[in-house]
């Protein structure tokens, strides 16, 4: 019954949790789309100009509407209009028709093009029509063809003659259509026609939208002055409400700028002018058409009164919103968030309310974004290669979305979590005569001498008792580094066994599967050094109590560092390695997860001989092992408490050298694990999740650098094709722009929160693990398109560079910087920085960037000279976890308590 009550109250509060985020969602939507009140337009519209395609329809694909779809729009159009405006005569003739019998008053086009036999169809059919149907009340020869320059003055004239010539009885007005300053241009042009059909669009001319109106009835003015004699039509006069800002130079810059807002505002005030009922205009346009994309660019497509499925974007009285479908949109993302949330919720009882808040207000968010980008092709009019852009972008957001709820639910267990139920000690020795025996097996490759040493001597002074050492030198061609260690092993007795190979396969893996063979058989367990660490007397001692556990296989302690602290790089790379050991590793373990790796590592030897020992075709032979054993059912435990110190990468070239075999072994443990990781085995949901995730990261690395290539190839195809390449990126761009920076600031607040690090060093290593991204997608990328890699040793510990050398670790990184740089510097130089669109695109590149300027930051910090040491800084163990109580270095606890605290007493 408690039970039962329990559980009530867990759904219930949980429930309670997802609908005030998913309520909050909405009003926030609401507040967002609240609308912005304009002049009402107080008179009906005179007339549209008036295209029939639907949103599918192109006649340049030779597709058409129907009478029934063309007799829809016109019904739609009678509602608030007198009278339209047609381009052609021949596509679709039966326009006129079906307007006359709604009462409409035509005015017909035909359409000229440089195609004599074309026009000579479009003129006959044009003269037909306005003989047979009185509602034509007058007609238009040919539309902008001077602008265009298909036709000449003279040859225009011709047509236009006979036109008029063929329509004198019945007396038909006839007319071309042309904007402004092509009339004032050609003056003599007026001799051919009964009236002036003008065409008076300012947003072309980069008027701002507050002055629009009054430009236009300048303009207007301007004709009536030149040509008196003339009766002036508007044939066209709006404004778009989507596409590129415009710029226009003069005395002074001006744009205009396209949005629902602004055409609204456009259209109302030109309605709602006093001169407006003694004009004859047609608004441009009815309805939007969409396939005057590939002819006018994006903006081509927005002119419409109505969209292209026919629905008002706009009232001619009251607010007007930016999205006429937010309801719709925040009631589809309130959907696909509310079970997350709930189960978020529900099952993560063991962290605070806030922290459940948290985690679902972020789950919500990137709702709403899928929700923004799977609305981008209803919500725009996209060519092919818009889409291929738009699922680039709607790709870049996925992952983007995958890894910030990936670090988001790391941060919110660090941070809201009450207590780790896998939280394992130090424990108490053993008796001498329970110690189990121990094989060390310490391999290296062209090591300094001096370094290995010590490492053996801090083996040789451990405080435990029943312990064998193996020295594996794995193919050290130079005599001088390899004989001091078969020497040092010689002096320190026989437990130190020296073993050098020559030509040996199989890299690190294949030094330590020999090193299994010469294992002494009384072996029970295996533990691996790498050749630059000086372990703690305790290291075996305090952890080999843990394998008491029947089924604990692996039991790692953290790596950590020494002689960091006096030098800029030294101190970038010991916090950020830190960072991983402090939060990651913990998120880990709570779920036997771990990423196994090969220092202060201690293994069972039955365990590791039943999966078959190490495996010599992964670069990453240690965390491959670990996965192989947790498939196996086994346990693996992580003591977050320092029991020996390395020394960092020598310098930026080293560790990128080291984090790109990192990723090109990650990808081969995924090509290879993947069949388990999705299908079946015994990892649990958990573990699945965690190894999938924990590469999420360095799989963003890999596409970021796609994301480059492509974006600087969009952005070329912007500055030199604007009409084919007019992508709209600010749907997708903005909330891509935003998660960015929020998943930017989690690592530092993390850092903060788990580890007593200054602000400079939490800096440091957050420019490092930034600067490392493009090496670790090269070696992405090598890793999955390549089987086997080459293992290379990373350089450890201080040393001199030369001057000269500064930049060749870091060219790739300078040539992509300076690529983005110039692509954003003459994008805004050609486009304008007012631009919308521009800024957003812009500020894409400009994120893009901060890669390669934190790669120059390192290499420039790796060249930085040694200060003096001051003062001794704690060491990194006295700053675990908040949610982790701090660890002496002489505190040991019973295994006992470590048993209970797994079975979560």
């Amino acid at each position: 019954m408690k039970y039962a009550a329990s559980l009530i109250y867990r759904l219930i509060v949980a429930l309670i949790l997802a609908g005030l985020v998913a309520g909050a969602q909405y009003l926030f939507a609401e507040r967002w789309n609240r609308g912005t009140e304009f002049i009402g337009a107080g008179n009906s519209i005179r007339g549209y100009a008036y295209s029939p395609f639907q949103r599918d329809q192109s006649p340049l694909k030779g597709t058409y509407p129907n009478e029934a779809e063309i007799a829809a729009d016109l019904d739609l159009l009678a509602q608030t209009g007198e009278r339209i405006r047609t381009y052609g005569s021949t596509e679709v003739p039966a326009i006129v028709r079906l307007a006359g019998e709604r009462r409409l008053t035509v005015t017909a086009g035909a359409w000229l093009s440089p195609d004599p036999e074309a026009n000579d169809r479009e003129i006959d059919a044009l003269i037909e029509s306005a003989r047979e149907m009185r509602h034509i009340e007058r007609v238009i020869v040919g539309n902008e063809v001077l602008l265009r320059g298909d036709l000449s003055v003279a040859e225009l004239s011709t047509y236009l003659d006979k036109v008029r010539k063929a329509l004198r009885r019945p007396k038909v007005p006839v007319s071309t259509a042309e904007p402004w300053h092509v009339w004032l241009k050609h003056p003599e042009l007026a001799k051919s026609v009964d009236f002036i059909t003008v065409h008076l669009l300012p947003y072309h001319e980069g008027v701002p939208v507050e002055s629009a109106v009054e430009y236009v009835l300048a303009r207007y003015d301007e004709l009536v002055k030149a040509f008196p004699k003339k009766k002036i039509v508007i044939g066209e006069v709006g404004w778009p409400s989507r596409g590129p800002v415009m710029n226009s130079f003069g005395a002074e810059e001006t744009t205009s700028v396209p949005s629902v807002e602004n055409e609204a505002r456009f259209i109302r005030e030109f309605l709602a002018h006093p001169r407006s009922p003694t004009l004859d205009y047609f608004i441009m346009e009815a309805i939007d058409q969409p396939w005057k994309i590939q002819l006018e660019g994006w903006a081509g497509a927005y002119w419409g009164m109505f969209n292209a499925e026919r629905q008002a974007k706009f009232p001619l009285e009251g607010l007007v919103v930016q999205d006429i479908r937010w309801h719709e949109k925040a009631r589809m993302a309130a959907l696909i968030a509310l079970v997350p949330m709930f189960l978020i919720c529900f099952l993560l009882r063991d962290w605070s309310i806030l922290g459940r808040l948290w985690l679902s207000a972020l789950i919500q968010a990137c709702a709403v974004t899928l929700v923004i980008g799977a609305n981008v092709p209803a919500d725009y009019y996209l060519t092919q290669r818009d889409l291929i852009g738009l699922a680039m972008l709607i790709g870049a957001t996925v992952l983007t979305i995958a890894v910030l709820l990936s670090h988001g639910f790391e941060f919110g267990e660090v941070l809201f979590k009450r207590r780790w139920k896998r939280r394992f000690l130090p424990l108490t020795p053993l008796a001498a005569e329970r110690e189990p025996f121990v094989s060390i097996h310490l391999a290296c490759c062209n090591e300094p001498p001096e370094m290995v040493i010590a490492t053996i001597d801090s083996l040789a002074a451990m405080n435990y008792g029943n312990f064998e050492v193996l020295v594996l030198d794995n193919n050290t061609k130079d005599e001088a580094l390899w004989k001091p260690l078969e020497a040092r092993c010689a002096e320190l007795g026989s437990r130190f066994r020296f073993f050098h190979l020559e030509n040996w396969p199989g890299f690190k893996a294949g030094a330590l599967n020999f090193g299994l063979k010469q294992t002494d058989p009384r072996a029970e367990v295996v533990g691996v050094v790498d050749a630059d660490y000086v372990v703690s007397p305790d290291w075996l001692s305090c952890l080999i109590p843990h394998f008491d556990a029947a089924d604990v296989a692996v039991v790692q302690a953290p790596q950590a560092h020494r002689d960091w602290e006096t030098q800029p790089f030294r101190r970038m790379c010991n916090w950020e390695f830190e960072g991983f050991f402090r939060i990651g590793m913990h998120h880990r373990n709570e779920r036997n997860a771990l990423i196994q790796h090969g220092t202060m590592t201690l293994v069972r030897r039955l365990a590791l001989e039943e999966v078959g020992g190490w495996s010599e075709w992964c670069i990453c032979e240690d965390t491959e092992l670990g996965l192989r054993l947790i498939e196996k059912g086994y346990d693996t435990r992580y003591v977050d408490h320092i029991l020996g110190r390395g020394l960092t990468p020598s310098d930026f070239a080293a560790i990128k050298s080291q984090r790109f075999r990192w990723a090109f072994g990650a990808m081969q443990i995924l090509k290879h694990h993947l069949p388990a990781m999705i299908g079946p085995s015994r990892l649990n949901i958990a573990q699945r999740y965690h190894f999938l995730t924990g590469w999420f990261a360095w799989l963003g690395d890999a596409l970021q650098l796609v994301f480059v290539f492509a974006s600087l190839a969009w952005t070329i195809g912007m500055l030199y094709m604007p009409q084919e390449f007019g992508l709209p990126v600010s749907a997708l761009a903005l909330p891509i722009l935003v998660f960015m920076a929020f998943k930017g600031g989690l690592g530092p607040i993390l850092y903060r929160r788990t580890m007593d690090a200054p602000w400079k060093d939490i800096l440091g290593a957050s420019i490092l693990s930034v600067g490392m991204a493009h090496a670790i997608a090269r070696g992405v990328f090598a890793g999955l398109v390549k089987k086997r890699g080459e293992f290379v040793r990373t350089p450890k510990g201080w040393k001199d560079k030369g001057t000269l050398a500064f930049f060749s670790p870091i060219r790739e990184e300078i040539g992509l910087l300076l690529a983005l740089v110039l692509g954003s510097v003459v994008l805004v130089w050609l486009r304008g920085a007012q631009d919308l669109e521009a800024q957003l695109w812009v500020g894409i590149l400009a994120l893009q960037c901060i890669p390669y300027l934190a790669a120059i930051a390192c290499q420039a910090a790796s060249y930085m000279p040694e200060r003096p040491a001051t003062t001794v800084e704690p060491a990194p163990e006295t700053r675990p976890s908040a949610s982790v109580t701090p660890i002496e270095e002489a505190s040991v606890t019973p295994i006992v308590e470590v048993e209970a605290m797994r079975a979560g007493g």
